[in-house]
């Protein structure tokens, strides 16, 4: 055996390293078992579902998939979805990016106390402070809006995002803005032109961290807006849903469509996502 082959192997030789697949063959199926039902039971009726859960569906039978894109608001759901995700992710990033670059390449009095200021919004969960903040929210005339919803979610992620983007950027080497700011590149330049295009990774990081649960939120949406048309795809996917019937395979199939978005943005960004996650171990 070469000296680089040994150096490529687990230490415990081949029988971790069939262990060690086996275990992410197990999880991997674990993982995408219930997606993958997801997709299946939207071809089927919901007798089918419940008589014959795991029997082949009719592929060719696309009723469900078809009632939910003509006979709901589904495209204004996706709508609303896509504007306040989307913009709640903007103002994390550029927000976030902001006050990390302050916190991670300046030494001022307060520093510290930020940071941790920040970092306490990790460690409350938002939705105990439900009350206060929906009083909150109705003072300020946010109720039954997405605007509001927005707001919510840009105070929810900015501790994680300061937190991933203040660690990335200590990271990079000082020399780079000192070698701009010779060259004349003012502070707002270096960071836009320098650090940014750096941090892209970590950036991606936070967007997907936040994405995910920004989109499949149904919390906030259920408090905060009651007018249909302002639902979010979690919420409005509840009309399939009644006190005594619910129609599974439309359920599903809706469901199916409002993963898809953000199954493809994950599928698209996974490998600055998985170049940022790395990057620390390579250093």
């Amino acid at each position: 055996m070469s000296a680089a082959e040994a150096r490529g192997r687990a230490p415990g030789g081949p029988t971790l390293d069939l262990l060690l697949q086996v275990l992410l063959v197990a999880n991997s199926f674990v993982m995408l078992f219930p997606i993958l039902m997801m997709a299946v039971w939207g071809f089927k009726t919901t007798g089918e579902i419940f008589g014959k859960p795991f029997a082949p569906p009719d592929f060719a039978n696309i009723a469900n998939y078809v009632t939910v894109l003509t006979e709901t608001n589904f495209f204004t759901y996706l709508g609303n979805s896509l504007f306040v995700t989307g913009t709640s992710i903007l103002l994390i990033l550029t927000l976030g990016t902001m006050a990390a670059y302050g916190i991670a390449r300046y030494d001022f009095r307060g520093n510290v106390a930020v940071y941790l200021f920040f970092l306490a919004g990790l460690m409350v969960p938002l939705k105990l402070a439900i009350i206060p903040l929906f009083i909150q929210m109705r003072d300020l005339g946010l109720l039954d809006s997405r605007i509001g919803l927005i707001v919510v979610y840009t105070a929810m992620g900015l501790p994680s995002a300061v937190f991933i983007m203040t660690g990335f950027l200590r990271t990079l080497p000082k020399e780079l803005e000192d070698a701009a700011r010779i060259d004349g590149a003012s502070d707002a330049r270096i960071m836009l032109s320098v650090m940014l295009p750096l941090a892209r990774p970590a950036m991606v990081i936070a967007a997907i961290h936040n994405a995910v649960p920004i989109w499949n939120d149904f919390f906030f949406p259920l408090v905060f807006v009651q007018t249909d048309a302002r639902k979010t795809l979690p919420q409005g996917l509840t009309a399939f849903m009644g006190e005594y019937t619910t129609n599974w395979g439309v359920l599903f199939a809706g469901l199916t469509l409002s993963a898809l978005p953000i199954t493809l943005l994950y599928i698209l960004l996974s490998r600055q996502f998985i170049q940022g996650m790395t990057s620390g171990a390579l250093k």
